[in-house]
Protein backbone atom coordinates (compact mmCIF):
# COMPACT_ATOMS: atom_id res chain seq x y z
CA UNK A 1 0.00 0.00 0.00
CA UNK A 2 1.43 3.21 -0.97
CA UNK A 3 0.34 6.80 1.17
CA UNK A 4 -1.05 9.15 -0.86
CA UNK A 5 1.24 11.77 -0.22
CA UNK A 6 4.58 10.91 1.60
CA UNK A 7 5.45 11.11 5.63
CA UNK A 8 7.94 11.22 7.50
CA UNK A 9 9.04 8.77 9.92
CA UNK A 10 8.72 11.60 12.14
CA UNK A 11 4.96 11.89 11.33
CA UNK A 12 4.38 8.25 11.45
CA UNK A 13 5.66 8.12 14.91
CA UNK A 14 3.13 10.73 16.14
CA UNK A 15 0.15 8.79 14.09
CA UNK A 16 0.78 5.64 16.54
CA UNK A 17 2.78 7.25 19.42
CA UNK A 18 5.97 5.82 18.92
CA UNK A 19 9.56 6.94 19.25
CA UNK A 20 12.00 7.27 16.08
CA UNK A 21 15.39 6.14 16.24
CA UNK A 22 16.95 7.15 13.53
CA UNK A 23 16.79 9.92 10.84
CA UNK A 24 13.20 11.11 11.82
CA UNK A 25 12.97 13.23 8.34
CA UNK A 26 13.02 10.31 6.27
CA UNK A 27 10.11 10.22 3.46
CA UNK A 28 7.93 6.72 3.98
CA UNK A 29 6.21 6.50 1.09
CA UNK A 30 4.35 3.37 1.71
CA UNK A 31 4.01 0.19 3.85
CA UNK A 32 3.86 -3.63 3.69
CA UNK A 33 4.44 -7.08 4.93
CA UNK A 34 7.82 -8.38 5.15
CA UNK A 35 7.65 -10.83 2.16
CA UNK A 36 6.15 -7.66 -0.11
CA UNK A 37 8.20 -4.47 1.06
CA UNK A 38 10.15 -2.19 -0.97
CA UNK A 39 12.32 0.81 -0.54
CA UNK A 40 10.64 3.71 0.90
CA UNK A 41 8.00 1.42 2.89
CA UNK A 42 7.79 0.82 6.70
CA UNK A 43 7.22 -2.73 8.00
CA UNK A 44 6.68 -4.20 10.95
CA UNK A 45 8.05 -7.02 13.54
CA UNK A 46 7.13 -7.89 16.83
CA UNK A 47 9.35 -11.13 17.68
CA UNK A 48 13.13 -11.46 17.98
CA UNK A 49 12.92 -14.31 15.71
CA UNK A 50 11.98 -12.23 13.33
CA UNK A 51 13.98 -9.29 13.93
CA UNK A 52 16.87 -9.91 11.32
CA UNK A 53 14.91 -10.62 8.51
CA UNK A 54 12.85 -7.17 9.12
CA UNK A 55 16.36 -5.01 9.35
CA UNK A 56 17.35 -6.81 6.47
CA UNK A 57 14.50 -6.08 3.97
CA UNK A 58 14.27 -3.71 1.82
CA UNK A 59 12.20 -1.74 4.04
CA UNK A 60 13.43 1.89 4.81
CA UNK A 61 11.86 2.11 8.27
CA UNK A 62 10.78 -0.82 10.82
CA UNK A 63 8.15 -0.58 13.49
CA UNK A 64 9.46 -2.39 16.68
CA UNK A 65 9.03 -3.23 20.07
CA UNK A 66 13.04 -2.88 21.00
CA UNK A 67 15.95 -1.81 20.07
CA UNK A 68 18.06 -4.72 18.18
CA UNK A 69 22.15 -5.23 18.38
CA UNK A 70 22.13 -4.38 15.32
CA UNK A 71 19.82 -2.16 13.02
CA UNK A 72 21.44 -2.63 9.94
CA UNK A 73 21.15 0.87 9.00
CA UNK A 74 17.31 1.27 9.25
CA UNK A 75 15.41 3.75 11.12
CA UNK A 76 13.46 2.40 13.61
CA UNK A 77 9.68 3.51 15.76
CA UNK A 78 9.64 1.95 18.54
CA UNK A 79 6.54 0.69 19.74
CA UNK A 80 4.83 -1.43 22.53
CA UNK A 81 2.38 -3.23 19.90
CA UNK A 82 4.03 -3.09 17.04
CA UNK A 83 0.74 -5.37 15.17
CA UNK A 84 -1.63 -2.91 16.98
CA UNK A 85 0.33 -0.01 15.80
CA UNK A 86 1.04 -1.22 12.24
CA UNK A 87 -3.57 -1.14 12.09
CA UNK A 88 -3.62 2.03 13.32
CA UNK A 89 -1.37 3.91 10.63
CA UNK A 90 -3.12 1.30 8.00
CA UNK A 91 -6.60 2.87 9.00
CA UNK A 92 -5.20 6.60 9.35
CA UNK A 93 -4.42 6.10 5.54
CA UNK A 94 -7.33 4.26 4.13
CA UNK A 95 -11.26 5.39 3.99
CA UNK A 96 -14.19 3.25 3.54
CA UNK A 97 -16.81 5.57 2.99
CA UNK A 98 -20.62 3.71 2.89
CA UNK A 99 -22.27 3.31 -0.20
CA UNK A 100 -25.88 3.11 -0.36
CA UNK A 101 -26.18 2.30 -4.05
CA UNK A 102 -24.95 -0.36 -6.18
CA UNK A 103 -21.75 1.42 -7.77
CA UNK A 104 -19.39 3.63 -6.32
CA UNK A 105 -19.28 7.17 -8.05
CA UNK A 106 -15.98 6.89 -9.03
CA UNK A 107 -16.24 3.47 -10.75
CA UNK A 108 -14.37 3.22 -14.23
CA UNK A 109 -15.73 0.95 -16.61
CA UNK A 110 -15.46 0.10 -20.08
CA UNK A 111 -17.28 -0.33 -23.05
CA UNK A 112 -19.51 -2.64 -23.84
CA UNK A 113 -19.59 -4.52 -20.40
CA UNK A 114 -23.07 -5.99 -19.32
CA UNK A 115 -23.88 -6.36 -15.76
CA UNK A 116 -26.45 -8.01 -14.18
CA UNK A 117 -29.16 -7.57 -11.25
CA UNK A 118 -27.99 -6.66 -7.27
CA UNK A 119 -24.36 -6.64 -8.05
CA UNK A 120 -22.21 -4.10 -5.51
CA UNK A 121 -18.95 -2.44 -6.81
CA UNK A 122 -17.16 -0.90 -4.06
CA UNK A 123 -14.63 2.48 -4.38
CA UNK A 124 -11.76 3.12 -6.51
CA UNK A 125 -12.43 -0.08 -9.26
CA UNK A 126 -11.71 -0.42 -12.53
CA UNK A 127 -13.37 -2.91 -14.91
CA UNK A 128 -12.17 -3.13 -18.62
CA UNK A 129 -13.84 -3.80 -21.89
CA UNK A 130 -16.52 -6.21 -22.65
CA UNK A 131 -16.82 -7.71 -19.49
CA UNK A 132 -19.77 -9.67 -18.36
CA UNK A 133 -20.61 -9.63 -14.24
CA UNK A 134 -23.84 -11.95 -13.31
CA UNK A 135 -26.63 -11.51 -10.82
CA UNK A 136 -25.60 -11.21 -7.31
CA UNK A 137 -21.94 -10.47 -7.97
CA UNK A 138 -19.73 -8.55 -4.87
CA UNK A 139 -16.58 -7.00 -5.91
CA UNK A 140 -14.93 -5.05 -2.92
CA UNK A 141 -13.19 -1.46 -3.60
CA UNK A 142 -9.47 -1.08 -4.89
CA UNK A 143 -10.59 -4.30 -7.41
CA UNK A 144 -8.98 -3.58 -11.38
CA UNK A 145 -10.42 -5.98 -13.57
CA UNK A 146 -8.84 -6.78 -17.34
CA UNK A 147 -10.64 -6.56 -20.91
CA UNK A 148 -13.10 -9.66 -21.80
CA UNK A 149 -13.32 -11.15 -18.13
CA UNK A 150 -16.60 -13.15 -16.97
CA UNK A 151 -17.92 -13.23 -13.62
CA UNK A 152 -20.53 -15.42 -12.40
CA UNK A 153 -23.36 -15.11 -9.85
CA UNK A 154 -22.81 -14.82 -6.56
CA UNK A 155 -19.21 -14.39 -6.50
CA UNK A 156 -17.15 -12.17 -3.78
CA UNK A 157 -14.17 -10.60 -5.12
CA UNK A 158 -11.62 -8.41 -2.43
CA UNK A 159 -13.40 -9.80 0.56
CA UNK A 160 -10.72 -8.89 3.83
CA UNK A 161 -7.82 -11.45 4.48
CA UNK A 162 -8.44 -13.88 6.76
CA UNK A 163 -5.22 -12.48 9.06
CA UNK A 164 -5.26 -12.47 13.42
CA UNK A 165 -2.81 -12.37 15.82
CA UNK A 166 -3.42 -14.36 18.70
CA UNK A 167 -3.84 -11.88 22.22
CA UNK A 168 -4.22 -12.71 25.76
CA UNK A 169 -7.86 -11.34 24.97
CA UNK A 170 -8.41 -13.15 21.88
CA UNK A 171 -7.94 -12.49 17.95
CA UNK A 172 -6.67 -9.43 17.05
CA UNK A 173 -7.78 -8.69 13.24
CA UNK A 174 -5.02 -7.45 10.55
CA UNK A 175 -6.82 -4.64 8.67
CA UNK A 176 -6.52 -5.69 5.35
CA UNK A 177 -5.76 -2.53 2.80
CA UNK A 178 -4.62 -4.57 -0.57
CA UNK A 179 -6.50 -5.14 -3.70
CA UNK A 180 -7.31 -7.38 -6.21
CA UNK A 181 -5.82 -7.26 -9.44
CA UNK A 182 -7.69 -9.80 -12.32
CA UNK A 183 -6.06 -9.76 -15.48
CA UNK A 184 -7.58 -9.99 -19.35
CA UNK A 185 -9.66 -13.55 -20.56
CA UNK A 186 -10.37 -14.77 -17.31
CA UNK A 187 -13.06 -16.53 -16.04
CA UNK A 188 -14.34 -17.10 -12.72
CA UNK A 189 -16.97 -19.18 -12.26
CA UNK A 190 -20.25 -19.47 -9.45
CA UNK A 191 -20.13 -18.70 -6.03
CA UNK A 192 -16.36 -18.08 -5.64
CA UNK A 193 -14.28 -16.02 -3.57
CA UNK A 194 -11.14 -14.57 -3.84
CA UNK A 195 -9.40 -12.21 -1.05
CA UNK A 196 -7.59 -8.82 -1.72
CA UNK A 197 -4.27 -8.60 -0.11
CA UNK A 198 -3.31 -7.72 3.20
CA UNK A 199 -0.89 -4.44 2.00
CA UNK A 200 0.11 -5.82 -1.36
CA UNK A 201 -1.89 -7.82 -4.47
CA UNK A 202 -3.69 -10.72 -5.00
CA UNK A 203 -3.33 -11.58 -8.45
CA UNK A 204 -4.74 -13.57 -11.03
CA UNK A 205 -3.37 -13.19 -14.40
CA UNK A 206 -4.34 -13.07 -18.34
CA UNK A 207 -6.59 -16.30 -19.39
CA UNK A 208 -7.18 -18.20 -16.40
CA UNK A 209 -10.44 -20.18 -15.71
CA UNK A 210 -11.95 -21.14 -12.33
CA UNK A 211 -14.77 -23.35 -12.01
CA UNK A 212 -17.40 -22.70 -9.59
CA UNK A 213 -17.07 -22.12 -5.39
CA UNK A 214 -12.85 -22.02 -5.60
CA UNK A 215 -11.11 -19.99 -2.54
CA UNK A 216 -8.12 -17.68 -2.93
CA UNK A 217 -6.52 -16.52 0.03
CA UNK A 218 -4.98 -13.05 0.62
CA UNK A 219 -1.60 -11.91 -1.88
CA UNK A 220 -1.52 -15.09 -3.64
CA UNK A 221 -0.60 -14.98 -7.45
CA UNK A 222 -1.76 -16.66 -9.88
CA UNK A 223 -0.05 -16.65 -13.19
CA UNK A 224 -1.47 -17.28 -17.09
CA UNK A 225 -3.70 -19.89 -18.28
CA UNK A 226 -3.88 -21.71 -15.19
CA UNK A 227 -7.16 -24.11 -14.86
CA UNK A 228 -8.99 -24.85 -11.49
CA UNK A 229 -11.65 -27.62 -11.47
CA UNK A 230 -14.26 -26.75 -8.41
CA UNK A 231 -14.18 -26.65 -4.93
CA UNK A 232 -9.92 -25.76 -5.04
CA UNK A 233 -9.15 -23.68 -1.93
CA UNK A 234 -5.62 -21.90 -1.80
CA UNK A 235 -4.44 -19.79 1.16
CA UNK A 236 -2.32 -17.00 1.51
CA UNK A 237 0.65 -16.10 0.07
CA UNK A 238 1.33 -19.26 -2.60
CA UNK A 239 2.56 -18.77 -6.05
CA UNK A 240 1.10 -20.44 -9.25
CA UNK A 241 2.97 -19.83 -12.75
CA UNK A 242 1.81 -20.32 -15.59
CA UNK A 243 -0.12 -23.39 -17.21
CA UNK A 244 -0.49 -25.14 -13.78
CA UNK A 245 -3.93 -27.10 -13.78
CA UNK A 246 -5.69 -27.70 -10.51
CA UNK A 247 -8.26 -30.60 -10.42
CA UNK A 248 -11.16 -30.92 -8.41
CA UNK A 249 -10.94 -30.20 -4.31
CA UNK A 250 -7.22 -29.34 -4.45
CA UNK A 251 -6.20 -27.79 -1.00
CA UNK A 252 -2.92 -25.57 -0.92
CA UNK A 253 -1.17 -24.53 2.25
CA UNK A 254 0.32 -21.35 2.70
CA UNK A 255 3.45 -19.69 0.98
CA UNK A 256 3.73 -22.55 -1.38
CA UNK A 257 5.02 -22.86 -4.71
CA UNK A 258 3.81 -24.17 -7.81
CA UNK A 259 5.87 -24.43 -11.02
CA UNK A 260 5.30 -23.55 -14.59
CA UNK A 261 3.19 -26.67 -15.97
CA UNK A 262 2.27 -28.77 -13.13
CA UNK A 263 -0.48 -30.58 -13.45
CA UNK A 264 -2.17 -31.53 -9.43
CA UNK A 265 -4.81 -34.64 -9.47
CA UNK A 266 -8.18 -34.63 -7.13
CA UNK A 267 -8.58 -33.97 -3.86
CA UNK A 268 -4.63 -33.58 -3.13
CA UNK A 269 -3.19 -31.85 -0.69
CA UNK A 270 -0.50 -29.65 -1.41
CA UNK A 271 2.06 -28.49 1.49
CA UNK A 272 5.38 -28.47 -0.37
CA UNK A 273 6.71 -26.72 -3.29
CA UNK A 274 5.89 -28.67 -6.35
CA UNK A 275 8.42 -28.94 -9.25
CA UNK A 276 7.39 -27.89 -12.89
CA UNK A 277 5.64 -29.80 -15.54
CA UNK A 278 5.03 -32.88 -13.48
CA UNK A 279 2.00 -34.79 -12.25
CA UNK A 280 0.81 -34.87 -8.49
CA UNK A 281 -1.03 -36.42 -6.13
CA UNK A 282 -2.00 -37.49 -2.93
CA UNK A 283 -2.01 -36.05 0.42
CA UNK A 284 0.53 -34.72 1.32
CA UNK A 285 1.34 -35.09 -2.28
CA UNK A 286 3.84 -36.62 -4.41
CA UNK A 287 4.18 -37.24 -8.17
CA UNK A 288 1.67 -39.13 -8.98
CA UNK A 289 3.77 -42.45 -10.76
CA UNK A 290 5.04 -42.74 -7.24
CA UNK A 291 2.07 -42.55 -5.46
CA UNK A 292 0.39 -44.96 -7.29
CA UNK A 293 3.00 -47.60 -6.69
CA UNK A 294 2.65 -46.74 -2.81
CA UNK A 295 -1.12 -47.37 -3.04
CA UNK A 296 -0.43 -50.55 -5.11
CA UNK A 297 1.93 -52.07 -2.77
CA UNK A 298 -0.38 -51.16 0.12
CA UNK A 299 -2.97 -53.17 -1.19
CA UNK A 300 -0.73 -56.19 -0.88
CA UNK A 301 0.43 -55.43 3.05
CA UNK A 302 -2.38 -57.30 4.29
CA UNK A 303 -1.65 -60.71 2.34
CA UNK A 304 2.20 -59.97 3.44
CA UNK A 305 1.57 -59.88 7.30
CA UNK A 306 -0.80 -63.07 6.43
CA UNK A 307 2.10 -64.79 5.29
CA UNK A 308 4.57 -63.34 7.61
CA UNK A 309 2.24 -64.72 10.77
CA UNK A 310 2.27 -61.09 12.09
Amino acid sequence: MKFKKPLSAKEVAEIIGGKVVGDEHLPVLGLNEIHMVEEGDITFTDHPKYFKKSLQSKASVVLINAIPEDNFGKTLILSERPFRDFNILIKSQTTLNPINHSFSSDLVLGENVVIGPNVHIGERCIIGDNCIIHPNVVIYGDTHIGNNVIIHAGTVIGADAFYYKKEPHGYEKFTTCGRVIIGNNVEIGALCTIDRGVTGDTVIGDGTKFDNQMHIGHDTVIGKNVLMAAQCAVAGVVTIEDDVILWGQVGITKEIHIGKGAQVLAKSGVIQNLEPGKRYLGNPTSEAFTKNREWALLKKLPELFRKSGI
